[in-house]
């Protein structure tokens, strides 16, 4: 979970209130769905079918009669919304310094912003290109740790501390703050829960299932999971509510609500505290990072480069051009992220959307339905992909027929569902690996 949980999410509750936490229970939901039905059936079809390393690779195991085909597009549909998940990142990194550090570089001739958004990829890139998956992998543990200490810590100093609204009802900031169901249409509840259809489809998540010691380790990093997940979401509740209560009542003015964390952490607590919590927004950011930065340089590496140019390359040479990969992809990431206005809830959804609507519906029905075909993969990955870039080019998700927008993986996601199940009962399944049983 990156940047957006400590500065997307507690802002979206931040400006409207309970009504936003739909987004939190439909990624739990999603999450769990996950962990029960990709998890198990991903790891014992990975091995049984090659031991891929990336997605792409797996499908391409899959449906071999598609397989260049199927790895070619996926790992173009990696790249690019990887590109922009990873500015999302990048522009919590720039928020970070410019809301910290205003006016402390201007000297230099860089902006805080922009100051911000290169430090971040740049120590990112240092472990991630020297120490690849396992340092991903190590550095994620350590913080995760932090994230959850932190977003326990916030919300209890808030309503509990000097100057905190324990004592005043929230349901004083503005009506219905505190109604999980105020204003709330249907447009708006499915776009909102809808959410959790993405977790089935992100690279860079389902890639860990494929990597589990064994089926059998399934169910306890499940239960760790779901369990951190769980504190984590409440707590990013938490900030968002308590630190709308805490400004209205101390009179603060929060001109972007994305950066209620930072703010209520320097405000609140001791420097050397404040410099913990600041690193659990940049451990949080630094995280996804990481991660999306691996798996664009091996679908770059492994479905690009080895399949096209050097099939034979050696394992250092495909050392070095993955980690030339992880650098192009970040100076793509870099050049989304440059302009200061951007948002991060707004640049995660995107991707996210993306990469649901064009892999969740493929990934599910590969593991789970036999008569799925090679061309209807082919059309599902297409389809996804393409009704998501359309819905979000025509504005649609902002605004749909002259009322509330839609959320575009709802339209992406279903869309591809019909394609796949279309295309596959049109057209004769070839001797093509089987799904693997339920586990």
């Amino acid at each position: 979970m990156s940047g957006w949980l400590l500065l997307g999410l507690p802002g979206a509750l931040y400006a409207a209130g309970l009504v936003e936490a739909w987004i939190g229970i439909g990624l739990f939901v999603g999450a769990l769905a996950n962990w029960i039905v990709v998890a198990p059936r991903l790891r014992e079809q990975t091995e049984r079918l090659g031991n891929a390393l990336t997605i792409p690779e797996f499908l391409a195991n899959r449906f071999p009669r598609q397989a260049l085909t199927l790895r070619v597009i996926s790992a173009v549909i990696i790249v690019v919304f990887f590109a922009v998940y990873t500015a999302a990142g990048l522009v919590g990194g720039g928020k970070l310094f410019e809301t910290s550090f205003a006016g402390l570089f201007g000297a230099a001739g860089m902006s805080d912003y922009a100051l911000g958004l290169w430090l971040t990829a740049g120590v990112v890139l240092a472990y991630t290109m020297v120490g690849g998956f396992l340092a991903v992998s190590l550095t994620d543990f350590v913080q995760g740790c932090i994230m959850v200490t932190a977003l326990v810590l916030m919300p209890l100093v808030v309503m509990f501390g000097p100057g905190g609204s324990a004592g005043q009802s929230l349901t004083q900031v503005q009506p219905g703050f505190l109604d999980i169901g105020f204003g709330l249409t249907a447009i708006g509840f499915f776009s909102a829960v809808a959410w959790g259809l993405g977790y089935f489809g992100q690279p860079h998540i389902i890639v860990r299932f494929m990597a589990i010691r064994s089926v059998a380790e399934v169910p306890k990093a499940r239960n760790i999971g779901m369990a951190w997940m769980f504190v984590c979401l409440v707590g990013a509740i938490g900030v968002g509510l308590a630190g709308r209560a805490y400004a209205v009542r101390n009179g603060i003015v929060v001109e972007d609500p994305e950066t209620i964390f930072i703010v209520l952490a320097e405000l609140l607590f001791h420097p050397l505290i404040s410099g913990f919590l600041l690193a659990a927004l940049l451990a949080a950011i630094m995280s996804t990072i990481s991660s999306q930065l691996l798996v664009s340089s091996s679908s770059l590496t492994e479905d690009f480069y080895r399949l096209f140019l050097r099939r034979n390359a050696s394992e250092r040479e495909t050392v070095n051009v993955g980690r030339l990969s992880v650098l192009l992809v970040a100076l793509v990431a870099i050049w989304i992220a440059s302009d200061p206005e951007s948002q991060v809830l707004g640049l995660v959804a995107n991707a996210w959307a993306g990469f649901g609507a064009a892999f969740g519906p493929l990934i599910l029905l590969s593991l789970t339905w036999s008569r799925m075909t090679a061309a209807g993969a082919v059309a599902g990955l297409v389809t996804g992909a393409a009704v998501v870039i359309f819905w979000i080019a025509m504005e649609w998700n902002t605004s749909f027929l002259g009322g509330q927008g839609v959320y575009e993986i709802i339209p992406g996601f279903f869309a591809a569902l019909a394609a796949i199940i279309g295309v596959s009962l049109a057209t004769e399944p070839a001797a093509e690996p089987a799904a693997a049983p339920n586990s």
